[in-house]
């Protein structure tokens, strides 16, 4: 029988069976792609791996290579461009110095050009000419790699037929790769991709990789590295550096990848700063996937959380959206002691994990921008659950000299911007952060990666509904500041031009509404019935304020009203429609202290106490300090009016916005066993 099963030269499909080296496997389709799967992997209902795969992790490649294909657009158009334009200034300096050559041939000798015989004049321009020749490929080395190159059509003289240039390159590293499936993907699915470098320190998983490309027919696109993958980049970055300093000028081809794509099994930080030196530094894209949310979601390893990332987690029900800021922290400080600037893309909290989509520049004006874009976090952990933000420094803007424009200042910021005791019910506030503090997404990055979600073949990419679902939803997690909003009105006349179409002003923006609210968790802090989703968000929308989704958790709310406008609608939703019982709550709890309810009992206590004593018309001298939720603020003055009518999300289509459990025990599985 096992005479008739084929071997890895047989056209993959899905469900076949291949011997190779005496071993029967299973052939598993994901995507385009296909792997060969052990028969015998499985044990006692127990999956036992010697190379890891997570049937789970569809989603995170799927998205990824969607993302890739939206950025690599890009990326070609840029390359072409800057192709074509080496091109035309390499045929214009051609054509002048053909025509310095026919002046001299005719006697005519141009300025500042030594005396030179007819003969030597002519064998002189002939080597400039062939010398020339050369020429795109070294200006290609001083900006992009030689091989950089694109399609255009130069025009050859004396009406030759047009010749083509080389197709632009576009690599990818996959750094810890596995079983190859991320790399088999990219290689099937991203047409423009011309290498794909697999990369794992385990001898079995090369040997995966090597089995899997043979079998996809992928050989000659899939470059297998075995490898630690801190050794592989840091040579790229020792190769580049090399290229770089030692080469007098006369550069070669860079080695540096447009695409690094970290998916380990747990946290991405160790491979960070070679992550970002290895990457190209003119715009390249930056994947990185973190699976130890146990770390930077939860309030259980501040010290481990701190080691990794730089920064502290936070305990309260937002802390998934802290953890890609402390994700996006590491990356940013990892980069900029190199000159390099960060720009995000695309950052998501799935399942158990964070990924983010990060484009570094060399820049070193743009990383001057940092500081002011750094925060730490205040947060009412233990109570009621409110923060405020500090800034770590200010970018400000200042007119400059002239009057027609302005530049920015970067200089310390005011602080502390709230103190010791919660404003809202005196509880302890407790420090988080550093993290990153500008926008954590980019609106038409996301604008792209939709349109070729919608292209997408749902048969080849089977998350596809919840991929657009979760775009969507980050799509409109988006609330301009009024300065943003000034910004985009002005169009950015008088602000100056940093990188291509990144301004000061962009830079300097953050994010001032950056964590969002669970309806849920409030309602439960003050012991009341949840109101419905629509009702709070009728409600705040009445009172003037912008609210909309996180897609972080289903049932979170961002929006730009204070913690003191939030309170007051709860207590208004528990005066009109979900009254609680107020004896039931215990006195000097958070949430007896949050309903005033200390402040009710002492007015009962005084009234008995006067009647007692005859002196009911006696009143204290005592002036208490107004709560947050009476400070004279103009929606603290309006009726609270919960209209679900106003409230209700205007969505025409039925989107997938968030996961359901795929099957049971799902999850980051177990690590896996091979050598």
């Amino acid at each position: 029988m096992s005479d008739t099963i084929p071997d890895l030269s047989a056209p993959p499909a899905e469900g076949q069976r291949i011997k190779h080296n005496d071993v029967v496997y299973t052939t598993v389709k994901e995507g385009l792609a296909h792997i060969l799967v052990p028969e015998d992997s499985a044990k006692d209902g127990q999956t036992v791996q010697q190379v890891f795969y997570n049937p789970i992790q569809q989603f995170n490649r799927d998205l990824t290579i969607l993302a890739m294909k939206a950025y690599g657009k890009e990326r070609i158009a840029q390359k072409q461009a800057a192709s074509k334009s080496r091109a035309g200034k390499f045929a214009d300096k051609k054509r002048k110095r053909k025509e310095q050559a026919q002046e001299t041939a005719q006697g005519e000798r141009p300025a500042k050009s030594p005396r030179l015989a007819e003969n030597g004049a002519a064998a002189d321009t002939e080597m400039q000419d062939a010398a020339e020749e050369q020429a795109p490929e070294k200006a290609a080395d001083a900006g992009q790699p030689a091989d950089a190159t694109a399609e255009t059509e130069v025009p050859a003289e004396n009406g030759a037929a047009l010749k083509k240039d080389p197709a632009p390159t576009f690599t990818i590293l996959d750094a810890l790769s596995a079983s190859g499936l991320r790399a088999l993907r990219y290689a099937h699915e991203i047409p423009f991709l011309t290498k794909v470098t697999a990369n794992d320190i385990l001898k079995a998983a090369a040997n995966a990789i090597e089995r899997n490309a043979t079998h996809n027919g992928l050989k000659d696109k899939i470059n297998v590295s075995v490898d630690d993958a801190l050794a592989h980049m840091y040579n790229v970055v020792v190769d580049e550096l090399r290229r770089t300093s030692m080469t007098k000028g006369k550069l070669g081809a860079s080695a540096k990848y447009d695409i690094i794509d970290l998916d380990p099994y747990g946290s991405a930080a160790p491979f960070l700063d070679a992550a970002v030196q290895a990457v190209r530094d003119d715009g390249g894209l930056l994947c990185v996937t973190c699976t130890d949310s146990g770390v930077w979601a939860s309030n259980g390893y501040p010290e481990k959380c701190y080691s990794l990332y730089g920064g502290v987690p936070v305990k309260g029900w937002y802390s998934h959206e802290v953890g890609i800021r402390l994700i996006l922290h590491a990356i940013e400080a990892s980069a900029a002691r190199y000159g390099l600037a960060i720009e995000p893309l695309l950052s998501l909290s799935v399942d158990f994990y964070s990924r983010v989509f990060v484009r570094i520049r060399k820049s070193p004006s743009m990383v001057k921008f940092q500081g002011g874009k750094t925060m730490v976090v205040y947060s009412c952990g233990g109570g009621c659950g409110s923060w405020t933000t500090q800034l770590l420094m200010k970018n400000k803007p200042a007119p400059n000299k002239k009057g027609s424009g302005i530049f920015y200042k970067h200089g310390f910021t005011r602080a502390p911007t709230t103190g010791t005791l919660c404003e809202h019910c005196g509880s302890s506030m407790h420090l988080a952060g550093p993290m990153y503090a500008g926008r954590i997404h980019n609106q038409e990055f996301i604008k792209n990666v939709l349109a070729e979600t919608e292209e997408a073949s749902p048969e080849v990419y089977g998350t596809k509904e919840r991929i657009r679902g979760m775009l969507q939803t980050a799509l409109e997690e988006y609330l301009p500041s009024p300065e943003e909003k000034e910004m985009e009105a002005n169009e950015n006349a008088n602000t100056k031009l940093v990188k291509k179409s990144l301004t000061e002003a962009q830079l300097a923006v953050v994010d001032p509404y950056p964590f969002y609210f669970h309806a849920a968790q409030v309602a439960g802090v003050l012991h009341c019935a949840s109101p419905p989703e629509a009702a709070l968000r009728g409600a705040l929308i009445g009172l003037g304020y912008r609210v909309t989704r996180s897609h972080c958790k289903a049932g979170s709310m961002k929006t730009d009203a204070p913690w003191a406008v939030i309170w007051r609608v709860f207590k208004e939703w528990i005066r009109q429609k979900a009254p609680v019982k107020e004896e039931n709550i215990k006195p000097g709890s958070v949430a007896y202290r949050l309903l005033g309810l200390e402040k009710k009992v002492a007015a009962e206590e005084a009234k008995t106490g006067s009647a007692e004593s005859g002196q009911e018309g006696e009143k204290t001298d005592a002036v208490e300090a107004p709560k947050p939720w009476e400070r004279p603020i103009e929606a603290m003055t309006q009726e609270v009016v919960f209209d679900e009518q106003l409230g209700r999300y205007g969505d025409k289509t039925k989107l997938v916005r968030y996961q359901m459990n795929p099957r049971e025990n799902w999850g980051p599985m177990n690590r896996a066993s091979g050598k």
